[in-house]
């Protein structure tokens, strides 16, 4: 079986080949139907915005270890993934039935903590969530996503990195994307250097992946 390291990849993940195809991959039980070979499990950037923001080969600034808090977990897909090469990762989701999901992701995932919360709230899961994190990565699918990433700043250690994908359409369906993607960035810079921004296309249709640091 292949494998081919890339620069922008933390530790904890690699490309394999799964079935003569070329794909991402972490080491840990399957959670959403993926490919699996031995230990490790392919890593789908279709279903997973900070799977394509990787897969094209933006600068995340992991490097593995690092302590992560996830807004809009959904049912685990990406975070569990995360929580594969991350430290203790903080998984934070509103809805109750993919909730019910992302506890049976975090089984096998002991440094997996899934928090029952709304991410537009940060009061309701602060004194759970430790201080100076090294990362916040946000794929929350709401009007107001740059205030979002603005009011959990608070959780980030100084220098710490955002990794938003923003959705336009959750922002206004009837607005160009392009438009809404530079008032986010606009609103986004009044807390955050803005490091690097990527369309995600062809992985996720109106998207942008943004890398930002506090």
């Amino acid at each position: 079986m292949g494998v081919r390291t890339m620069s922008n990849l933390p530790d904890g993940v690699e490309r394999r080949s799964f079935d003569g195809t070329e794909r991402l991959a972490t080491r840990g039980e399957p959670v959403y139907g993926e490919p699996t070979d031995g230990e490790w499990r392919a890593w789908n950037p279709d279903r997973s915005k900070l799977g394509a923001m990787l897969e094209l080969g933006m600068d995340t600034g992991l490097e593995g270890g690092e302590t992560v808090l996830y807004l809009g977990a959904a049912s685990g897909t990406t975070v569990s993934h995360v929580a594969d090469f991350a430290g203790p990762t903080y998984a934070v989701e509103f809805a109750a039935r993919p909730a019910r999901d992302l506890l049976d992701a975090a089984d096998s995932r002991p440094r997996l903590f899934p928090l029952l919360a709304d991410a537009r709230k940060p009061e309701e899961y602060g004194h759970v969530v430790e201080s100076d994190v090294d990362v916040v990565v946000q794929d929350v699918a709401t009007r107001g996503q740059a205030r979002v990433a603005l009011e959990n700043r608070q959780f980030l250690a100084d220098g710490g990195r955002l990794l938003l994908a923003v959705k336009a359409r959750s922002e206004d369906v009837t607005r160009d994307p392009s438009e809404v993607f530079t008032d986010v960035r606009e609103e986004l810079e009044t807390g955050y250097e803005i490091l690097e921004s990527q369309r995600l296309e062809p992985y996720h249709a109106d998207h942008l992946g943004i890398v930002a640091r506090s």
